[in-house]
């Protein structure tokens, strides 16, 4: 079982920067790939980035490639997106993810077996 929870969201004018962190707890922590995904109120989850659980391979999103990056500290169970150049529609509870994916990202929903509780990220225009 693994135990996540997210915290550094908040309020940002658009242009700036974020970054959010995940903490997680339980055994096999580092032996999963994770995730970040979010979601905006009547919209589907959304993935925004993902990386193998030791760090040497990552993917994105096409909204936040370039802007966006996602990293992983496995001594200190945590993962981390940085977020450069805000915009409006960055705007929406992410969420943290992690599981055993056969394919060693996460990338759908349905790749995640564990999930935190999300934090609120507001880009202001």
């Amino acid at each position: 079982q693994v135990q996540l929870v997210e915290s550094g969201g908040g309020l940002v004018q658009a242009g700036g920067s974020l970054r959010l962190s995940c903490k997680a707890s339980g055994r096999t922590y580092s032996g999963y790939p994770m995730a970040w995904f979010r979601q905006t109120p009547g919209k589907d989850r959304e993935f925004v980035a993902t990386i193998s659980r030791r760090g040497t391979s990552t993917y994105y999103g096409d909204s936040v490639k370039g802007r966006f990056t996602i990293s992983r500290d496995n001594a200190e169970n945590t993962v981390y997106l940085h977020m450069n150049s805000l915009k409006p529609e960055d705007t929406a509870v992410y969420y943290c993810a992690a599981g055993p994916s056969i394919s060693g990202m996460i990338i759908d929903n349905s790749d995640a077996s564990y999930w935190g509780q999300g934090t609120q990220v507001t880009v202001s225009a």
